[in-house]
């Protein structure tokens, strides 16, 4: 406790230099808990926006499907097993029909994937509702998403032409009208894609009761596959290096794809994000451990009868480099309260209004709309602050070991040795 209120009376006793120092090192504590509350909120708010809009509690897809291969289009669909027929018929899950097609807008002509799905759905965020304009309309409704509007020129009320191959192999074309243009931010739901009610493209294509993939609500597990116990059912998350196809449960052939499996490549580059981020961390405690460094190296050299006056007073040179190690650490506790001072209103506001992102931001593939809001865990402020501690620490400690080598005669005379 006596090397606690020396160190303390010392540092305090210093004046400007410490507070400047503590201000430096505050300084560092915001910039780097703002920076990575930055890469963590972008995560959390894209995985958000991805599982709303587009993964649910993870799909069901038939096997010849492959996302990543439009050939494989025109054999992807089959009917539906019937436990993911029952779900979709409780409302817990819903049928999605994939199926290659053309569109001619404006002139122009554009290659789409046309998706059906049950207005009534409610596994995914889409505004499906509005595509239930009743049997009897003879245009195709179709919901399209900002980008593909965009691209292809269109509005709400607009009338084109879409053209598709059925399941027999023929060509047929119809008109469509957009009933609304679709704001998200998930593009793997927008760009070169339309919407329209599942029961109406199964039958423009003679695919009734057919699908290519199937989205669980949030909250329902897999059912069981033939001879399995729901209790031995796999969850919706526990596959995360799940395959596009036998992942999982398995139903007539159909594979299980998780929440983890599709979020694998986004986590993939939020960790390459995160080691990018870290040489930015790696500078801000640089700049401020320079500065402990050099105030460190100062005192010592300044103050080195009062260290000689320590050592003939009892004072061990453990105890002396203790008490300028300590007096380093307790820069950094000054510097945590001065940064929660002023750190935690301005970090508060920024997680509330969001960070404001460039235009055209949907060119970098992230799902996070126009403002990204940055999240502040206990454990990343946790890290932070034991990081800049330890590191402190060291670098306080560094300078002291010239004194393991201190006479108190020579310190008295003002001597280092």
């Amino acid at each position: 406790m006596t090397l606690l209120r020396l160190a303390l009376r010392n540092l305090l006793g210093a004046g400007l230099r410490t507070w400047l120092n503590v201000f430096v090192l505050s300084l560092s504590f915001v910039l780097i808990i703002f920076s990575r509350g930055l890469i963590e909120g972008m995560n959390k708010q894209a995985e958000e926006a991805m599982i709303d809009a587009e993964i649910g509690a993870g799909h069901y897809q038939h096997p010849a499907y492959d996302p990543y291969d439009p050939l494989t289009l025109p054999d992807a669909h089959g009917p539906v097993p019937a436990p993911l027929a029952g779900l979709a018929a409780a409302g817990r899950a819903a049928p999605v029909l994939v199926v290659q097609g053309t569109i001619y807008a404006e002139g122009r002509l554009f290659t789409v994937q046309i998706k059906g799905i049950d207005p009534g759905q409610t596994a995914l965020s889409i505004p499906a509702s509005v595509l239930d304009t009743g049997a009897d309309n003879p245009e195709i409704p179709v919901l399209i998403g900002e980008r593909m509007a965009k691209t292809a020129g269109l509005a709400s009320g607009d009338v084109f032409t879409i053209q598709w191959r059925d399941g027999r192999g023929t060509f047929d074309a119809r008109d469509a009208r957009v009933i609304r243009v679709m704001a998200t931010t998930v593009q793997s739901i927008d760009s070169g894609q339309i919407w329209i009610p599942l029961a109406r493209l199964q039958a423009m294509t003679g695919l009734e009761g057919q699908a290519t993939f199937v989205v669980l609500n949030q909250g329902t597990p897999p059912p069981p596959a033939p001879g399995e116990t729901a209790a031995a059912a796999p969850s919706a998350t526990a596959v995360p290096g799940a395959s596009v196809a036998g992942a999982g449960a398995v139903l007539d052939g159909w594979g299980f794809r998780s929440q983890a499996d599709f979020l694998s490549d986004l986590r993939a580059m939020v960790r390459a994000k995160n080691i990018g981020s870290s040489f930015v961390t790696v500078i801000f405690l640089a700049l401020a451990m320079l500065a402990i460094f050099d105030t460190q190296v100062l005192s010592i050299f300044r103050r080195r009868r009062e260290m000689g006056t320590l050592m003939a007073l009892g004072f061990t040179r453990a105890g002396v480099i203790g008490l300028f190690t300590l007096e380093g650490l307790l820069n950094t506790v000054l510097a945590a309260l001065i940064g929660a001072i002023y750190g935690i209103p301005i970090l508060g506001w920024v997680a509330r209004t969001g960070w404001a992102m460039p235009p055209d931001v949907d060119s970098y593939g992230f799902a996070i709309g126009e403002r990204l809001f940055p999240s502040y865990s206990l454990g990343l402020i946790a890290g932070t602050a034991l990081v800049v501690l330890l590191t402190t620490a060291v670098v306080s400690f560094l300078p002291t070991r010239r004194i393991a080598k201190l006479k108190p005669t020579d310190a008295l005379r003002g001597r280092m040795t």
